[in-house]
């Protein structure tokens, strides 16, 4: 009777060291326990602000229309060129808000640790929104009507990320992207030529570093309990990312800008976002990997050697470009 019940308890422990990681649903539900902790530690944190405070209402002045005011002219505008480009491409990012909590709501759920989060991670995204388009407003600082045309255009189409099926992939995704959106609105107010513009965006850059610490902290969790699917999620997420505004009509054109303006290129999104969250997640030195996590790790750092190579070639073209400006100028 006791080899037997040996016998059973070693067959127990054989299922158990073999069973298989979480992922999907139940992954999710395993994460909810680090979702409500880190819910509290953002709350804690998080400061409180109001868009009204960063915009200068005493500037603005009606546009034609309905109210007869003055039409909008280019030379209105006191912001640089990459400036405008930038605020405007930011703004229409943060248009798209509602297809971004439908996507996060659909996949992560409206109840519980998970539903109060996305809820508050959507109204803290919409304050972001509210603050840019006043200022743009109050300043006359773009074309309210081309920007109203576009906002319309990108709306309409919609968002639907690549592998935003996958509960790890989005985790994985949301962790790199509120980082470069980070990244990007900190950069657009320091070449914006506005100081009043490069508070106001250094304070939504305050709360989308917020976000990414948020979700960084429950990729590290998810490494913990699903390593080789954790793995899988960060090589395909950076080797196929995009920011959700690409669908954006002109994204190209005004990413070329931004990125010649210093705003964001590839050397910005090599060294100021995809490596700080490597190292924090210590990917390459990670001991916990199956076959499987192994490839994607061989996989991601074969994109990684090729993107430093592009970001090199970048750094020399815009050198030169620079060069060729200045001399021109003397």
């Amino acid at each position: 009777m006791l080899r037997s019940a040996r016998r059973t308890h070693a067959l127990e422990s054989a299922v158990t060291l073999i069973a298989p990681a979480p992922t999907g649903i139940d992954l999710l539900r395993e994460l909810e326990q680090v979702v409500a902790v880190e819910l509290d530690r953002h709350l804690a944190i998080a400061k409180e602000w109001f868009p009204h405070e960063y915009v200068p209402y005493s500037r603005g002045r009606d546009f034609d229309g309905v109210l007869g005011g003055e039409a909008w002219r280019p030379e209105q505008s006191e912001l640089t060129e990459v400036g405008r480009i930038s605020l405007t491409l930011n703004l229409l990012t943060e248009d798209n808000l509602p297809s971004y909590h439908f996507e996060i709501a659909n996949m992560f759920g409206r109840d519980g640790a998970w539903g109060t989060w996305v809820h508050r991670w959507t109204a803290e995204e919409g304050r972001h929104g509210i603050a840019i388009r006043d200022y743009l407003m109050a300043t006359r600082a773009v074309d309210p009507v081309a920007l109203e045309r576009s906002r319309m255009e990108h709306m309409e189409a919609g968002y639907h990320g690549d592998h935003m099926d996958h509960p790890l992939h989005v985790v994985a995704y949301v962790t790199f992207q509120e980082l470069a959106t980070r990244v990007s609105h900190r950069n657009s107010g320091r070449e914006c030529g506005d100081p009043l513009a490069e508070q106001m965006l250094a304070r939504i850059a305050t709360d989308e570093n917020l976000h990414m610490v948020f979700y960084r902290n429950l990729l590290k969790s998810a490494f913990e309990l699903s390593p080789d699917a954790a793995m899988r999620a960060v090589s395909d997420m950076i080797t196929g990312f995009r920011m959700p505004g690409h669908g954006i009509s002109g994204f190209e054109r005004a990413s070329l800008k931004m990125a010649v303006g210093g705003v964001y290129n590839l050397r910005i999104h090599l060294d100021d976002v995809l490596q700080p969250v490597l190292r924090n997640l210590k990917i390459m030195e990670r001991c916990d990997l199956g076959a499987e996590g192994e490839q994607a790790r061989e996989e991601l750092a074969a994109f990684l050697a090729v993107l430093e190579s592009k970001a090199a070639d970048f750094d020399e073209r815009l050198a030169a470009r620079k060069a060729r400006a200045a001399a021109r100028g003397a």
